[in-house]
């Protein structure tokens, strides 16, 4: 029961802290409500009482009491429905915002590359909808432990043995902790094959995929996967349903047994005058109502034992282990120029909850006022070089130093400040054009030149044009009809926010022409070397990542990564002359070229 305590602790302080007021008015509501079930047995052996002694008028009263007690149930159980399940949306929505906040808290991405932060994410999602139900099993839990007392003190004036009634009630509590412990481990072992069904049913159906689908023939492939993979989860909760029920069912059949044996006792003492008809009426009454009682406590627990698994859910993303955000350590500030570079010494980086490397003993200088290209076959690493360099991941081995200061000591969000980026995964924020571009530089979302000269400048102007109302026109389909885009549309937005950022120490772009044709790629270069000019100028460095060799030449180092290290590094010409990779790699493009 420890773990219920402190469930009900939880909700009760989250509830509390949400709205105390609809929370006390669904409590009281509640209370009055569920008192009047022990009211209505009383009034029924009253009546009983009554007409067997040719009371009529008394019986009436009596009956129409009892009317007026089930309606008052009915009624405040009605109103009470209605204030808690405001609170449990307002508590929900509470909730969500924690999540993003344990999602976006840190200065890292790391967490979000583990495969047990994203399946605690979420089960957490899917269960605090039902916010609402935990809030009211709180309350029912509560009203019927008052209501249960107030019987069990009934009970027992009319027979000591009956106090053990409700003890008989203890064997169904504990099966059902028990019971919630296989349906639990059903649910945890079957996130994972729910995930990938919610995954494959996204592909399925959103349109950005569904055209590929349907030209190579994998729809039916698509459907077939998800069932398989929806069956496999359903099977596993399922069968910890089933043996949830199981023990749930050994336990209520306990306590049916003792409320047999406590009838048969007032059945006995009333055919020897110890007690009224009326009491042996009440009896049954209360039997069944603590029948009712404890299957409905047994339902609340099992829902408050749901809730607890919630809790620990949300402890658990709480305490997840994540390096210190800016101002939780003393940090360096960032500089207003550089002066040496930027220096990589023995860097290393395995992703979180893996055993393989992806960068090992990285050592690299990247000069200030210089243009370095990153060249390679796919899965050598650049990618995520890129994210250590920019701050999002740390290195697991080795350091990266800016102009001799090691980047885990500067101002975090001070150096994020300083980066523009465009990533190969790219985001598409469906939101206003406005606000997609002006969250490269949120204190510009107003100021309509900067982002007019940034879009300009990405070479975006025909998406400025094609969308409906201009900077203000809505982008995307995911919740509004707003304009649809291409892939090269959304990328040059991308481009259009790196260059909302005046002055950046790093300017870094991971495959920037990777969804635009020969035209737009040429007129992107053109636009980025002026970029590059100007971070030169002040003293950045310039980083960009392509496997289009044509535009690497333009970059004072190129730096080939093979299986997670540096392989080679000088300029084009150098690199030729080596006769390694690089050279290999340029020979093959040139040819397919020609």
């Amino acid at each position: 029961m420890k773990n219920v305590t402190h469930t009900a602790r939880w909700l009760f302080t989250l509830a509390w802290s949400t709205d105390r007021g609809r929370f006390l008015k669904a409590a009281v509501l509640l209370s009055l409500g569920y008192l009047a079930t022990p009211a209505v047995a009383l009034g029924l052996r009253e009546f009983t009482d009554r007409l067997l002694a040719d009371d009529l008028s008394t019986a009436l009263v009596t009956a129409g009491l009892i009317a007026v007690a089930l309606t008052a149930e009915l009624m405040m159980g009605h109103f009470a429905h209605l204030y808690y399940f405001e609170l449990g949306e307002q508590a929900e929505w509470r909730i969500n915002d924690e999540l993003i906040r344990h999602a976006n808290g840190t200065d890292g991405v790391e967490h979000l590359d583990s495969s047990e932060f994203a399946d605690t994410m979420v089960l957490v999602r899917e269960e605090i909808q039902k916010m609402r139900g935990y809030i009211e099993a709180l309350l029912q839990i509560a009203a019927l432990t008052v209501q249960l007392t107030l019987t069990t003190v009934l009970l027992g004036s009319l027979d000591p043995w009956l106090l053990l009634l409700p003890v008989a009630a203890l064997p169904p509590v504990f099966m059902g902790r028990h019971a919630q412990r296989k349906v639990d481990a059903g649910k945890e072992a079957a996130a994972e094959h729910n995930r990938r069904a919610r995954h494959l049913l996204h592909v399925a159906t959103s349109s950005q995929s569904a055209k590929e689908a349907r030209l190579f023939g994998a729809d039916n492939a698509l459907v077939r996967l998800h069932d398989q993979s929806w069956r496999t989860g359903t099977g596993l909760i399922g069968r910890g349903q089933v043996a949830g029920a199981a023990l749930r069912s050994l336990g209520q059949l306990a306590f049916t047994m003792a409320c047999f044996a406590a009838i048969f006792l007032v059945l006995r003492r009333a055919a020897d005058g110890g007690v009224s008809i009326g009491d042996v009426v009440m009896v049954i009454t209360m039997a069944v109502q603590i029948n009712v009682q404890v299957a409905a406590a047994l339902g609340m627990l099992s829902t408050l034992q749901t809730a607890g698994n919630t809790a620990r859910r949300l402890e658990k993303l709480r305490t997840w282990p994540a390096r210190p955000t800016a101002g939780d350590t003393a940090a360096v500030p960032v500089p207003a120029r550089l002066t040496d570079g930027i220096r990589l010494e023995g860097v290393g980086f395995t992703y979180p909850g893996t055993d393989r490397p992806v960068l090992r003993d990285v050592n690299l200088h990247l000069p200030a006022g210089s243009t370095v290209a990153l060249v390679g076959e796919n899965g050598a690493g650049k990618s995520t070089l890129v994210k250590l360099l920019c701050g999002l991941y740390q290195p697991t081995s080795g350091r990266i130093l800016v102009d001799g200061v090691d980047l885990k000591d500067i101002a975090p969000q001070e150096w994020k400040a300083r980066v523009a980026t465009l990533f190969q995964d790219f985001a598409r924020f469906e939101l206003a054009l406005r606000e997609n571009v002006g969250l490269g530089e949120r204190h510009r979302l107003d100021d309509d030149a900067a982002l007019l000269a940034a879009i300009e400048k990405a070479g975006a102007e025909r998406v400025l044009r094609r969308v409906t109302g201009g900077l203000d026109g809505a982008l995307g389909r995911g919740y509004t009809d707003g304009s649809e885009l291409s892939g090269g549309q959304w990328q040059s937005l991308g481009l259009a926010r790196a260059a909302l950022r005046d002055h950046p120490l790093m300017l870094v772009l991971d495959e920037p022409a990777s969804a635009l044709d020969a035209t737009a790629e040429h007129a992107v270069f053109e636009r980025y070397a002026g970029s590059a000019h100007e971070v030169i100028r002040d003293g950045g460095v310039t980083l960009f990542v392509s496997h289009r060799f044509s535009t690497v030449l333009m970059a004072d180092q190129i730096v080939v990564l093979e299986g997670g290290t540096v392989a080679e590094r000088g300029d084009h010409a150098d690199l030729l002359a080596l006769g390694g990779l690089y050279a290999d790699l340029f020979s093959l493009q040139a040819r397919s070229y020609a």
